[in-house]
């Protein structure tokens, strides 16, 4: 079962910059998740459109010019970094990358994006999951660009089990430690689909995720998840 550090190492971090990320490289994680937003046609790396929580900002991300963004504190003299800044940070390490889209303009800019971090960093997009709950988006990527793989996020438990995720045609389905149940997962993968669970720390959630033999956890803690899943019998 795979670690994703979800946000970085955000436990212990200011959670989706760049020091959370190196610091989940350095836990051991499999992969990193992080949330973008775009502004300026830029993709920022950011979880809420609002700036209170993770910055010493105020208001939207709407309502400043990417050049304002990126004079904000995010924490521990962080800044906002782009989706380009994080790409060329794991451009020469193993670990995946799980790319959640937040914004209803993400797609174009990001598809922008990936062609020139094939071209200039010669980075894999096979390394690259893009998610989001937004499934419209999902639906206009694969229309764009059938080669890339898809995360469908739910954090629910829907009647028809993971259908949604098959019909758009998704690599994996993400859903909410919550609500997941053995049920799930057996039609998820009965449907070819990997199960990636969030958000998972605590001992107990880990065994049971184990046992219902899902692909991978996203964990604000990596270095303690994955501790925890070695001593696991």
């Amino acid at each position: 079962m795979q670690i994703i550090a979800h946000r970085g190492a955000s436990g212990d971090y200011p959670e989706n910059t760049l020091l959370a990320m190196e610091q989940a490289i350095l836990q051991g994680a499999d992969a990193i998740e992080i949330d973008v937003f775009a502004v300026d046609s830029e993709l920022i790396v950011i979880h809420d459109h609002h700036l209170a929580r993770t910055t010493n900002g105020s208001g939207s991300i709407y309502q400043h010019s990417l050049a304002q963004l990126q004079q904000l504190d995010a924490g521990s003299g962080q800044r906002i970094p782009t989706l380009w800044q994080v790409l060329q940070l794991l451009a020469l390490t193993p670990l995946w990358l799980n790319i959640e889209l937040k914004g209803d303009n993400t797609v174009a800019p990001l598809l922008s994006l990936l062609k020139r971090a094939e071209r200039e960093l010669q980075f894999d997009v096979n390394r690259l999951l893009i998610s989001s709950f937004n499934h419209h988006l999902l639906a206009e990527l694969n229309r764009q660009s059938s080669a890339l793989k898809l995360g469908a996020l739910t954090a629910s438990l829907p009647i028809d089990y993971a259908a949604f995720a098959h019909q758009l045609q998704a690599y994996s389905v993400h859903c909410d430690v919550s609500f997941i149940n053995q049920a799930f997962v057996d039609d998820a993968k009965a449907r070819g689909l990997k199960v990636y669970v969030y958000t998972v720390d605590q001992a107990d959630d880990i065994k049971r995720m184990q046992q219902y033999g899902v692909e991978g956890i996203f964990s604000n803690y990596p270095a303690k998840a994955r501790q925890l899943l070695n001593a696991q019998p």
